[in-house]
């Protein structure tokens, strides 16, 4: 997978004073996106729901952290993470995201997201520690090449 835009390497600061929340079913597909979701990640509420939430995994993001999180969530628990995310124009936007079941009577019946902005140095460290990580399992290794 080749990412040729300049826009990928733009990165949309999520504001300090902003929550992403979005719902998923048990499948992972959105049923439900706030405005802010909308506005950070480029698009409409319309275009998000319906999709699924792997619309906006950015390649950067090890395919280990997702399937932890799924084992996490699967067992009933509440899964907590730094998330690398791709917007609509192909740039990109770092969240802590908080995931947990939503339940009815006592039965699963969807997840909800509440993400929240990190600080320069949280990004700087995970974005070390999902290179370490693509390397180690020798999947999308991160190149940036000026010819």
């Amino acid at each position: 997978m080749e990412f040729n835009e300049s826009e990928f390497l733009i990165e949309t600061i999520v504001p300090e004073n902003e929550l992403i929340i979005s719902r998923t079913d048990l499948r992972g597909f959105i049923t439900y996106a706030n405005e802010t979701f909308a506005q950070i990640s480029g698009y409409s509420i319309d275009e998000l729901v319906g999709n699924p939430h792997n619309l906006v995994r950015h390649p950067d993001m090890p395919k280990r952290v997702f399937k932890q999180m799924w084992e996490t969530l699967l067992k009933g628990q509440k899964w907590e993470g730094v998330v690398k995310n791709l917007r609509k124009d192909r740039g990109y936007y770092w969240v802590h995201a908080t995931i947990s079941g939503v339940y009815k009577d006592g039965k699963l019946i969807e997840y909800k997201s509440i993400r929240t902005p990190i600080d320069y140095q949280t990004k700087l460290k995970y974005q070390k520690l999902y290179d370490e990580y693509r390397n180690l399992d020798n999947e999308n290794i991160r190149r940036v090449i000026y010819t």
